[in-house]
């Protein structure tokens, strides 16, 4: 399922693409409570439906590598060959690899706390002043 998490959205959007649905409801109940306006999708396909609106352009994209019907290595391809899409930044979120994927910008290893979650995505893209 696909769908837009209301919020306030102070500090930018992020797409949360995640299969399993706890990890994903989750992360964007943490990343909502911190002013973020989440996006969820639970495969890659969901995600490139997404992202396929030219009015949306998240500010940070957290990318499962392991779903079904379309998995995190075949966004990464897809989303690069959308030049709108090419700046903005990847955080894999895994448990099979330490290797940041080809495409990636970071990397994130499961199971992580609230404050890894929270230092990752506020690496990727700090907070306005």
């Amino acid at each position: 399922m696909l769908y837009a998490m209301a919020s306030a959205g102070k500090h930018g959007s992020v797409l949360v693409v995640e299969d399993e649905d706890d990890i994903r409801a989750a992360i964007a109940e943490i990343l909502e409570s911190e002013g973020y306006d989440v996006t969820v999708a639970s495969n890659g396909r969901e995600a490139m439906e997404e992202l396929s609106d030219v009015r949306y352009v998240p500010r940070l994209i957290l990318l499962d590598l392991m779903m079904p019907e379309m998995n995190g290595h075949e966004l990464l391809v897809r989303r690069q060959a959308i030049p709108r899409l090419r700046n903005v930044p990847v955080m894999v979120l895994t448990a099979v690899t330490t290797d940041v994927p080809p495409g990636a910008n970071g990397l994130l290893r499961k199971p992580f706390s609230v404050e890894e979650l929270l230092e990752a995505v506020r690496s990727m893209m700090p907070i306005a002043a």
